[in-house]
Parts: structure tokens; C-alpha cells; sequence
């Protein structure tokens, strides 16, 4: 086999499962691990691939990778919506309490039927977030009462972030946090390309009496830059299928509860 039709298959391989590993190529084509070393290293020079330990992954679970607002709110739709119905479970009939909105499009998801929700369980809410987006969204419901924290607003994910928006959210005690990651692990926790989103999110998770993360399943199983939490600060994850194996021992291990929507 020429090495232009190994690479092929690899980029195919890639597209399917998202990571090789350099043993199981070699063994898969009956070539060396070399080969196969040089063949990755091709495939990152042309942009396929990156390396990583053992092997290689796809682009889209590079480290660093972050898709702009845009791409993320059709990504997954359906999905988002059947976690926001679900986490919303978390108020009780006649609440009264507060709550802290991260900024993504899954909480923008849970934000947009928290009124209706709130007026079906006969109770209202004091509101913070730093996400433009989301107070836009909440600004108008008669349920809420909605304060913004400020800083300076980072354009992929129109939020807020820096030393002043980690100050302000550290001044709080909200009852309920809802929050998004762009990855979850069972060594890693949850994780996002940015530190200073990271940093915020880690002020959150702090401040917050029970903190809900909402994932779908296509964040299992990968690692960002920057790790914001770990398995046991967390009260409750939601999301739209079983976790795979080794994350959901490991989130039992943490005493997470695991809600499907």
C-alpha cells in the first residue's frame, strides 16, 4: 500500500471515531510505527490532523479548538433543548431563589424556558450572568429579575471575562448555576480552550450552592486547554445520553447525579 492511500484512510478513520492510534495503525497496515509516525506527521503538516501521545486526533479535538457562537447554535439543537427541559427540573415547585447563567448555547437553551417555566411552577427568580446574549434573552420576562456582570466582552462567546468579572461573580452566592463546558473527561473534568473563560467558569463553580453542567454526548470523552473543574464539585450533570463507560464510574465515583433529557 502507497503511503498516499495509508493517509487516506486515516483521514477517514479520523472523520469516524475522531482519534488512531499509532500501534493499532501499525498493526492494522502490517507497517512499521515509524512509518506510521511519519505518515501522521504528514497529515499535520497538510492540516488533517493534530498529534497527540500515542497517535493523533482530529482538528475539531485539538486543544485550543473553539467554534464561534454562530456555528454552535445549530450544532446539536435538539439535543439542547431536551437538556434544557430537563435541567430545569432543578427548581422546585413555588421557587424562590437565584440563579447564575454561564454563558454557551446550551444555558442560552435552558435560559429561554426558564420563564415558562417559573411561571408553570408559580415562582420567580433573581438572575445573574456575564453572557450578552442571555441577558438579552431574560431582560424581558416578568418572572426575572436580572443583573449583568460586567468586563470586557470576548467576542467569541459574548461574554464577559477578565480579573473584574471574576471579582464580581466571586461576590455572590447563587443557589443554582448552570453552566456549559466545551469538553468532559473522567481524568480531566470539564474543560475549555480559553483560560480567561475557564477562569470564569472556576469563579462560578465556586460561588455557587449547587452547580448543574450542561453537556451532550459530544463533549464526552475529550479535553480542552484548560481544565475549570473537576468531577467532584459537581452537583448534577445534564445531558442527552448515558456517559460511556469509564465517565460514568468515574462520575458515580464523584457522587454526580446523571439526568438524561
Amino acid at each position: 500500500m502507497y503511503a498516499t492511500e495509508r493517509q487516506e484512510l486515516i483521514e477517514r478513520m479520523l472523520l469516524e471515531s475522531g482519534r488512531v492510534g499509532v500501534l493499532d495503525l501499525a498493526t492494522q497496515f502490517d507497517v512499521t510505527t515509524e512509518t506510521v509516525r511519519r505518515d501522521l506527521d504528514a497529515l499535520e503538516r497538510s492540516g488533517a490532523l493534530r498529534r497527540v501521545h500515542g497517535g493523533a486526533v482530529a482538528l475539531d479535538r485539538a486543544s485550543t479548538v473553539e467554534p464561534s457562537m454562530a456555528d454552535r447554535i445549530g450544532a446539536h439543537s435538539d439535543s439542547k433543548r431536551a437538556i434544557a427541559r430537563r435541567a430545569l427540573d432543578v427548581l422546585p415547585e413555588g421557587f424562590r431563589g437565584s440563579i447564575f447563567f454561564d454563558a454557551g448555547t446550551t444555558t442560552a437553551a435552558v435560559a429561554d424556558q426558564l420563564a415558562p417555566r417559573l411561571t408553570s411552577i408559580r415562582g420567580t427568580a433573581e438572575v445573574v450572568t456575564h453572557s450578552l446574549s442571555l441577558a438579552a434573552a431574560l431582560a424581558a420576562a416578568d418572572t426575572v429579575s436580572l443583573s449583568i456582570v460586567g468586563g470586557r466582552v470576548r467576542g467569541v462567546t459574548a461574554a464577559a471575562v477578565g480579573a473584574e468579572t471574576v471579582r464580581a461573580i466571586s461576590a455572590l452566592r447563587p443557589d443554582i448555576a448552570f453552566l456549559g463546558t466545551n469538553a468532559l473527561s473522567a481524568g480531566f473534568g470539564a474543560s475549555t480552550p480559553d483560560p480567561e473563560e475557564a477562569a470564569v467558569k472556576a469563579a462560578i463553580v465556586r460561588s455557587a450552592r449547587r452547580v448543574v453542567l450542561l453537556a451532550d454526548e459530544s463533549k464526552f470523552e475529550r479535553e480542552r486547554l484548560v481544565s475549570f473543574v473537576g468531577l467532584a464539585d459537581l452537583d448534577v450533570l445534564v445531558t442527552d445520553a448515558r456517559p460511556p463507560a469509564v465517565l460514568a464510574d468515574a462520575l458515580r465515583d464523584a457522587d454526580v447525579e446523571v439526568w438524561v433529557g
